[in-house]
C-alpha cells in the first residue's frame, strides 16, 4: 500500500455445489495468482466453500464437516502471503447452524462473522437452515479445542498492525439490503472497508439496484465497498448468478465484473480520502457499538497499478455526461443570477468583455439570465476596453460576440487615461512591472463600476476558480465585482463550458466561441509582440491551468498531502509532463495558495456549483497569515 491507497478484488471462483475440496481448490489457485498480484484484500462469495444453493444439503453433518476440513487447507494456504482473505462456509456453533463468513490470514481463521438478516421469501428460504448471528462477542473452538479457534461476531473489525487506519468490517448479502444494515454500525465504530460476501441471484433490473444500494451505502457511510456475488457455477435450476463483482468508493465505482462475464472486480481504495471525508463531515459520528478489533498484518507495499487517475477531475469524461454537467451548471449560474437582478431590482448588468474564455463564459450567463426574466439583451451593456496589451484578435472576437448574442456593446479605450495616471503617481511607463499592468486592470473595473452606478445596474464578475486559487488576480481590479458567477467554476471547466454552449446556439455565435476557445489565454497587459500577436502567456507564468484545476482538487477535496498528489499526478499526467515540471507548479501551486489567501478573504458573492469552492463565507476558511512551509517542505524535498 502506498499512499494509503489499498489493493482489493472480489473474485466468483469456479464452483461445484456441496464439493468443498473442489471449492478450497479453485479458491487457494485464485489466492496465489492475487498474490502475485500484489493485493491485500481478497473476498470471495457467500458460502463460497460449499455453494450458496445446497438446499437441505446444508443439515447434512457430512458436508458441514468438508467444509471445515476445506477452511482448514484455505488458510493453511494462506500463510508467506500478506493478504487479508474472507470466504464463506456454514459453520455449526453451539448447537446452531450459521451462514458465515471466515476471515483468513497468516496461516489461520481470524474471525468468523455470521450473517444478521436471514431471507425468508421468494426463492431464498435461508432461515429454513440458518439462525441469524446473535449478540455480542463469543469464541468458536474449532474440534472442540479451546486454543485452535477464532472469535465469533457480526461486530467484529480487522484492522492491520501497522496501518491501523486501514480497518476492515464484514457483512454478507441480505445485510446489505435491509433498514439497519450491520457495516453502519462497523462503519461507526472505525472500519473504513466494507466487504460483503454476496449470493444474489440474477432477474431483470437487479444489477442496476445493487448498483445504487453499493453507491448509497458507501458514499453515506464514507467507506469502501467491496461486493463479491457468487458465479455462474452456482444454479442452473430456480435461480441464476451473474458473478456480478463490484468495488464501491464513497458514491463512487471503482470496479465492475460485468454480469456472467466470469471476470474478478479489482481496484486500489483511497482509504487516505476516506479518512480525510470523514474528518470534514461532521455529520459522520464515530462512536459505534462494537469495540471488537482484531490485529491482523495484511497491508503491503505495492505499488499502485490499477487506480486510474483522471487528470481532469471537475470535467466529466463522456461526452453526455460533459453535456448534461454543462447544461446544469450553466442553468445554476443563470438562475442565481436572474435571482441577484431580481433581488435588488437591477436594470442592468455590467460587464467588461476581453474576448478571452472567461468574460465570454459570464457573457453567456448573463444572457441565459436576461433571458430567464424576459428582459431584453440589449439591457446589457458589453464594455471592451482596449489597453497597451489587446491584440486585435481578442478585440475582434469581443465586438463579433456582443453582436452576435445582440447586447448592447461599448468601447472605452484605456490606454491615455492610464498614461495619465502613470504621470499622477510617477510611475515610467517604459518600465512593465506590476504597476504598469494593475494600473490597467484597476481602471477597467473603475469604469465598470461606475458605469453600473449610472446606469442603475451591478458589475457581473468574470473571475473563475482556478485564478482565485493562485490570486492571479489585480486586487480590488478584476478581483472585484458586484457578483462573481465563475468564481467555483475551475479553468478546464469554463472551457467545456463555452464549448457546449457553442454547440446550443450554433450558427454564428458557434463561429465566434470556437474562435475565442483556441485563443491562448492571457491578461493582455503587456504590449503584443512584433507580429501584434499575444506576447504575455497565463501558462507560461503560474503553471498549466490543467495542473492547476489538479493540485487544488487533491489538495481541497481530497485533502491528498504533496507526495500523494505528486505521485497521483504522475500517473494522471505520464507521458505529457515529467516530474521535475510537476513538482516545480507543485511547489508554485502551494505557494501561491497560501500567500494570496487575503485576496479570497474578501471576494463577491458568486453561485457555488461544485464540490469545490473558495468562499470565504460558506466554503474555505483558511487564515491569511497561515504558512505554507509545512506542505512547500514536503515539496520541495520530494
Amino acid at each position: 500500500m502506498q499512499h494509503q491507497f489499498l489493493k482489493v478484488a472480489a473474485v466468483s471462483p469456479a464452483l461445484r455445489v456441496a464439493d468443498p475440496a473442489f471449492n478450497a481448490q479453485k479458491i487457494i489457485e485464485i489466492i496465489e495468482a492475487q498474490s502475485e498480484k500484489g493485493t491485500e484484500l481478497l473476498v470471495f462469495p457467500e458460502l463460497s466453500i460449499s455453494g450458496y444453493t445446497c438446499g437441505d444439503l446444508f443439515l447434512q453433518q457430512t458436508l458441514l464437516d468438508g467444509c471445515l476440513s476445506a477452511l482448514k487447507t484455505i488458510a493453511e494456504s494462506t500463510k508467506g502471503h500478506t493478504m487479508l482473505v474472507f470466504v464463506g462456509l456454514p459453520l455449526l456453533h453451539q448447537g446452531k447452524l450459521y451462514n458465515c463468513a471466515a476471515a483468513l490470514s497468516q496461516g489461520r481463521v481470524q474471525g468468523l462473522i455470521p450473517k444478521t438478516y436471514l431471507p425468508n421469501y421468494n426463492e431464498f428460504y435461508e432461515a429454513r437452515y440458518f439462525t441469524s448471528a446473535p449478540a455480542g462477542v463469543c469464541w468458536h473452538a474449532f474440534g472442540g479445542d479451546d486454543e485452535n479457534g477464532a472469535y465469533f461476531s457480526a461486530e467484529l473489525i480487522f484492522r492491520d498492525e501497522n496501518c491501523p487506519e486501514i480497518a476492515v468490517g464484514c457483512e454478507i448479502c441480505e445485510d446489505l439490503w435491509v433498514p439497519a444494515s450491520p457495516s453502519v454500525e462497523l462503519a461507526k465504530s472505525g472500519a473504513t472497508v466494507i466487504v460483503n460476501l454476496s449470493a444474489s441471484n440474477e432477474i431483470v433490473g437487479k444489477r442496476e439496484y445493487r448498483h445504487k444500494l453499493l453507491a448509497a451505502q458507501s458514499g453515506k457511510n464514507i467507506c469502501g465497498y467491496i461486493y463479491a456475488d457468487a458465479g455462474i457455477g452456482e444454479s442452473s435450476s430456480d435461480m441464476v448468478f451473474a458473478g456480478n463483482n463490484i468495488i464501491y468508493e464513497n458514491g463512487t465505482c471503482l470496479a465492475e465484473a460485468k454480469p456472467f462475464a466470469g471476470e474478478s472486480a479489482e481496484a486500489e481504495i483511497d482509504v487516505g480520502f476516506l479518512l480525510a471525508e470523514r474528518r470534514r463531515m461532521t455529520t459522520f459520528h464515530a462512536g459505534g457499538k462494537t469495540d471488537e478489533w482484531l490485529d491482523v498484518q495484511f497491508v503491503t507495499d505495492a505499488p499502485l497499478t490499477l487506480r486510474r487517475v483522471d487528470p481532469m477531475p471537475f470535467v466529466p469524461k463522456e461526452d453526455g455526461a460533459r453535456r448534461e454537467r454543462a447544461e446544469l451548471i450553466l442553468s445554476m449560474q443563470s438562475q442565481a443570477l436572474a435571482r441577484r437582478l431580481s433581488q435588488i431590482h437591477a436594470k442592468t448588468a455590467v460587464l467588461g468583455i476581453s474576448g478571452g474564455l472567461d468574460s465570454t463564459l459570464a457573457l453567456l450567463v448573463t444572457c441565459r439570465a436576461f433571458d430567464l426574466l424576459q428582459k431584453d439583451r440589449k439591457s446589457i451593456l458589453a464594455y471592451t476596453m482596449p489597453g497597451f496589451g489587446t491584440s486585435k484578435k481578442t478585440k475582434g472576437n469581443a465586438d463579433a460576440l456582443m453582436k452576435a448574442l445582440g447586447v448592447t456593446a461599448r468601447t472605452v479605450p484605456i490606454s491615455e487615461a492610464v498614461s495619465v495616471h502613470f504621470r499622477d503617481i510617477e510611475h515610467d511607463p517604459a518600465v512593465h512591472d506590476v504597476t504598469y499592468e494593475n494600473s490597467q486592470a484597476r481602471y477597467r473595473t473603475m469604469v465598470l463600476m461606475d458605469a453600473a452606478n449610472k446606469h442603475g445596474g451591478i458589475v457581473v464578475g468574470t473571475g473563475d476558480l482556478s485564478e482565485l486559487s493562485l490570486g492571479w488576480c489585480t486586487y480590488n481590479g478584476d478581483h472585484m465585482s458586484m457578483y462573481a458567477v465563475n468564481c467555483s467554476v475551475p479553468k478546464t471547466l469554463v472551457r467545456h463550458l463555452v464549448r457546449a454552449e457553442a454547440d446550443r446556439l450554433g450558427g454564428e455565435a458557434k463561429a465566434i466561441l470556437d474562435d475565442i476557445l483556441g485563443t491562448e489565454i492571457s491578461p493582455e497587459l503587456l504590449p503584443p509582440d512584433a507580429k501584434g500577436a499575444i506576447a504575455q502567456k497565463t501558462e507560461d507564468l503560474v503553471g498549466p491551468y490543467e495542473l492547476t484545476d489538479f493540485y487544488l482538487y487533491h489538495f481541497l477535496r481530497r485533502g491528498d498531502r504533496p507526495a500523494k498528489i505528486l505521485a497521483l499526478a504522475e500517473r494522471a499526467f505520464v507521458g505529457r509532463y515529467d516530474r521535475s515540471t510537476l513538482k516545480k507548479w507543485l511547489v508554485s501551486f502551494l505557494k501561491r495558495f497560501f500567500a494570496q489567501q487575503f485576496k479570497r478573504n474578501c471576494v463577491p458573492d458568486g453561485v457555488k456549483v461544485g464540490s469545490v469552492s473558495l468562499s470565504p463565507r460558506a466554503d474555505l476558511r483558511m487564515p491569511a497569515d497561515a504558512s505554507a512551509s509545512l506542505w512547500v517542505s514536503e515539496a520541495e524535498n520530494l
